[in-house]
């Protein structure tokens, strides 16, 4: 996978060394710290990997978000996971 092209896909600051100095997780999106999995069946989300993605984001004063990019070649799916309660935030604030 290319972070750097699925940063640059949704204008993201990808973050050096994926997340391994200062700035945690791969990139800054908004006010989000992301996290790119991809895989090209698919993958199965557990706390271990929701809890990183969290903790990396408390770091940063920023809300976590996983980016997964499932298929390959042309046939990509992309997905993004936020906490519910974020998720109702955001559609009660377009109201």
């Amino acid at each position: 996978m290319s972070e750097r092209s699925e940063s640059k896909r949704i204008g993201a600051t990808q973050h050096k060394n994926s997340g391994r100095n200062n700035k945690k997780g791969d990139a800054t999106w908004q006010n989000f710290v992301v996290d790119f999995k991809e895989y090209p069946k698919g993958m199965r989300i557990d706390q271990d990997i929701w809890a990183k993605a969290v903790t990396d984001a408390m770091k940063s004063n920023a809300d976590p978000a996983l980016v997964l990019v499932m298929g390959d070649g042309n046939r990509k799916t992309r997905l993004a996971i936020i906490e519910l309660s974020l998720l109702e935030q955001l559609l009660e604030n377009q109201k």
